[in-house]
């Protein structure tokens, strides 16, 4: 299998190189780490493990979800962080405990490997029937189950509209394997109409930018919906020549989220800007192939000051949906992944006017 390649941007050999840096940082157990010595949390571990496979690293890829496997908690859920081994927050978030779904999927998309599934499809199903406890009757997920096993009773747009990805990956793992989940069908539809008609069900952060571009990179809003979702906020964001800001408030551009801006445009069939952002973002690649996180571009200083592995694992997934290169290179654009089943006669939607 072939590394991605965008020509004039990241080239093949460079790609494999930051796959190696994400390898470099992988723990014993399989974990990998926001840098060496930092924390784990399932979802930067997830989008580093699918950096590895789209590196061609198949073994260390199988090694990080193995890690998934052994961590894994009787609820079906993993602590939102740790450090070492150890638990340094309890607490689970459902936006990280739903993102293995996508790991897993793409996955097997790349290597081709049924074992693979079959070993982590009770992972996946446990994961995603855990997440959906925390699913309120008009559809939206809460962000987080404390320790008690309750709900924080506050929903995140940003994390619901991963969560909606992460749902159409566990469906198409699902039927994959010919393990029907009717009960997920209804829960991604619900989902999916909360995300594009109650902006009301969640908490505003409109300041970060993954609030603006999630509900397009989660796929709930495709098309010309997504198209003008994205371009309503271009100004507000988008730096030019350096890449997205993080908060819109403050001089500091990051390169995960502008590569998940990529990825987002590249999904509605906007490849010039997309592939324009990730040549962008190259200022915060180091010798070694890792990636710095940002720039604070006022005084030209990157912070925080780590190369961390899941904005390395987030310039390999748009380079490889920009060129096209890996089975898996399409699973941000949704191909053959479920969308769900409609809701019919919303009775959330009786008094919001278009709706």
């Amino acid at each position: 299998m072939l590394p991605p390649e965008v020509p004039g941007v990241l080239a093949a050999d460079q790609a494999v190189q930051t796959g190696r840096a994400i390898a470099a940082t992988q723990l014993a157990s399989g974990a990998i780490p926001w840098f060496t010595g930092g924390h784990v949390d399932p979802w930067d571990h997830v989008e580093s493990a699918m950096a590895l496979s789209a590196t061609g690293l198949l073994t260390e890829a199988e090694r990080a979800y193995e890690w998934l496997r052994a961590t894994q908690r009787a609820d079906g859920s993993w602590p939102l962080q740790v450090r070492d081994g150890r638990v340094e927050d309890a607490g689970a978030d459902t936006n990280f405990c739903a993102y293995p779904a996508v790991g897993v999927w793409h996955h097997l998309l790349i290597s081709g490997d049924d074992g693979f599934a079959e070993r982590m499809w009770p992972v996946v199903r446990a994961a995603i029937d855990f997440v959906l406890t925390a699913q309120r009757e008009r559809g939206e997920i809460d962000w987080a189950i404390g320790e008690s096993g309750t709900p924080t009773g506050e929903a995140l747009l940003s994390g619901c509209s991963s969560i909606h990805h992460s749902l159409r990956c566990a469906l198409a793992l699902a039927e994959h394997l010919d393990q029907p989940q009717p009960g997920w069908e209804v829960a991604l539809g619900r989902l999916g109409h909360v995300i594009r008609h109650h902006p009301e069900a969640f908490t505003p952060k409109t300041r970060y930018s993954m609030d603006w571009y999630y509900p397009v990179l989660g796929g709930a809003l495709r098309g010309e919906a997504g198209r003008q979702r994205l371009f309503e906020r271009w100004s507000d964001f988008v730096v030019d020549g350096l890449g997205v800001r993080c908060v819109d408030d403050h001089p500091w551009v990051t390169g995960a989220e502008t590569c998940e801006l990529v990825l987002s445009l590249e999904a509605v069939d906007e490849y010039d800007r997309a592939r324009e952002l990730l040549a962008a973002m190259q200022h915060l690649r180091d010798p070694d192939g890792s990636y710095w996180t940002g720039l604070v571009f006022t005084d030209n200083k990157r912070w925080p000051v780590e190369q961390s592995t899941w904005t390395a694992g987030a310039v390999i997934l748009a380079a490889d949906a920009l060129s096209r290169t890996t089975p898996g290179n399409g699973i941000f654009r949704g191909e053959k992944l479920p969308t769900g089943l409609p809701v019919e006669n919303a009775t959330c939607c009786e008094q919001v006017t278009g709706a």
